[in-house]
Parts: structure tokens; C-alpha cells; sequence
């Protein structure tokens, strides 16, 4: 385990100088503009992005710090091999799947606990952790948009994902998180979990979105992290049909066809290159499927 107690080491191996650190971090306010996302509901979410400086020093930190840090087996976002289809794995054919979502994830991992659990004590003198601790939060809290913060998010859940995890093993129940959707599978009362879940968020000073608490039990579509787990992993119906009705009038007409008939104003490759990826994500998760392969060697086949 590497000590940051010296200043110069920091420096030395973040490749930055004292004065661009503390520069930057001294009026991080101004390193950061607002990105709004469309979410599938319609709706957006807001992210605050950093500027080039500060996302070059954010990834430094990142690639250099923080990734020496161990996360929790039960965490299946942000870390290598982790993936939505990973985290449905642990659920498929299940009697009960509870799904827990946190309420404003990113908004309540604040100063004080980035500091605590990123850059401890331990390993941090005061002054370097504070320093890092800034270089890393917007307005005190974990800025969504940040390449340090779904790193920095899985260091903060690590004894929370252990122990719930750990007391869901002797229960013989499925748990993984997923950013801040948590899932539950097994045969077990949904009510004793999520007892339990509110009272160890609480200690992080989180809190539970209640209304996303579902439970669905077997006889229901049992959807994890957009997977169905029913009887295997697959797909949802819904997303299989836009891809083939997509694929219908792309092959009927052509894809540039296609795009002038609907009215879209985007370039043939880029529409095919989202649509190629939509049918590899399928394909990622349901490899057998005849009609996706289809559909990529016939799109793969197309000149631009």
C-alpha cells in the first residue's frame, strides 16, 4: 500500500505541480459546467462535467489513487468485468427479486465522507486529503459527470455492500448493486431486508427512494437492471421489437431511404452504428438469438 503523507510524492505521481492543485481546487466552482442527459422516461438528468484541466487531473487521480483501492464482490458498476448482465446473473429463476433504489445517490456522498473513505488517514496526511478531497467534490458533494466519482462512490459502499451482503449469504439471498439500484433474490421476507438496508444507509447519512421499492415474484416479469431473469437472461420483449421493426424498414428500403421516410436528420453510418450497438447488446446477453445476427451481417455489409 502506497503512503501519501509527503506532498512531493502526491505531486510526483500525479505529474501536476503544488500550484496547479491547489489553483484549480481554490476555485473548483469555475471547472465545471452544466451537461444535461435525456433519460428513457422523457425526463434529463443533469450532470456537472469538468473542464479539460480538471478532468485530466480527475483521471489522473483516478488511474494513479483511487484504483488501488478495493471495492466490494457485491458492487457489479464501475470496476473491471462489471456489467449490467453481471449483475442479473446472481437472479435468474428466483421466487422473489426486491429492487431498493437510493434516493439521490451521488448528491448525499458529501465532503466529509469522500474524505473519510477515499482518501483516509491512513494512507493520506490532512493536507494531501483535503487537497484531493476538493479536487474530487462540487458544491461538498460528488459531482455526477466527474471520472473520479463512480470509483469514489463503490470506495464509500464497500463496508455497506460487505455487510449487507455478507448478512444476505447467511440467508441464503441474492444481493447485488448497481450504481444505486441494490437487488435482492431468493426466497425471504422483502420486508426484513429492507429494515435492514434503511437502517445501514442511514449510517452514510442515505436514504431509500421508496418509491421505487418493487417486488415481483414468480408468475411476474422479473427485470434486473433492464434483464429479464425470469427463467434465463434475456432481453425485454419491447426492446427486441423497435430493433426488428428498425430492421424491417432498414432492409426494405435502405438505410438512408429509411431515415429520409422518418424524417431523421442524422448521417446513415452513425444511425447504423447506434443500431449495430443496440443489436450487440442484445447479442451480449442472448448470443444464440438468430434474428440479431441477422440483422449486425446484414448492417455490418452496408457501404457509406
Amino acid at each position: 500500500m502506497i503512503i501519501y503523507k509527503e506532498f512531493s510524492s502526491l505531486l510526483s505521481d500525479l505529474g501536476f505541480s503544488g500550484k496547479t492543485l491547489y489553483s484549480v481546487s481554490n476555485h473548483i466552482n469555475r471547472h465545471y459546467h452544466p451537461v444535461k442527459i435525456p433519460k428513457a422516461n422523457g425526463e434529463f438528468r443533469e450532470l456537472n462535467v469538468p473542464d479539460k484541466l480538471l478532468m485530466t487531473i480527475q483521471r489522473a487521480i483516478n488511474n494513479k489513487l483511487l484504483c488501488l483501492e478495493n471495492v466490494s464482490r457485491f458492487a457489479m458498476a464501475y470496476k473491471p468485468g462489471s456489467s449490467t448482465k453481471m449483475n442479473a446473473v446472481a437472479h435468474v429463476a428466483q421466487p422473489v427479486v426486491l429492487k431498493l433504489d437510493i434516493r439521490h445517490f451521488f448528491d448525499h456522498l458529501i465532503f466529509p465522507l469522500i474524505k473519510e473513505k477515499a482518501f483516509p488517514a491512513a494512507r493520506y496526511s490532512e493536507q494531501n486529503s483535503i487537497l484531493l478531497t476538493f479536487l474530487c467534490t462540487y458544491k461538498d458533494a460528488l459531482p455526477q459527470g466527474a471520472p473520479t466519482s463512480p470509483t469514489i462512490s463503490n470506495i464509500i459502499m464497500k463496508d455497506f455492500d460487505n455487510f449487507v451482503g455478507g448478512w444476505c449469504n447467511e440467508r441464503g439471498i441474492a444481493y447485488t448493486r448497481y450504481c444505486d439500484d441494490m437487488t435482492f433474490s431468493g426466497d425471504f421476507d422483502p420486508k426484513a431486508v429492507i429494515i435492514l438496508v434503511k437502517k445501514e444507509l442511514k449510517k452514510l447519512g442515505l436514504y431509500l427512494n421508496d418509491k421505487k421499492t418493487v417486488v415481483v415474484r414468480k408468475g411476474q416479469r422479473q427485470s434486473v437492471t433492464g434483464i429479464v431473469v425470469n427463467e434465463k437472461r434475456s432481453i425485454p420483449i419491447e426492446y427486441k421489437k423497435r430493433i426488428r421493426q428498425e430492421m424491417h424498414y432498414c432492409m426494405k428500403y435502405g438505410v438512408a431511404s429509411h431515415l429520409e421516410r422518418i424524417g431523421i436528420d442524422e448521417a446513415p453510418k452513425t444511425y447504423t452504428l447506434k443500431l449495430l450497438g443496440k443489436i450487440n447488446y442484445v447479442l451480449s446477453v442472448e448470443p444464440n438469438n438468430s434474428n440479431m445476427r441477422q440483422y449486425r451481417s446484414w448492417l455490418m455489409e452496408q457501404k457509406f
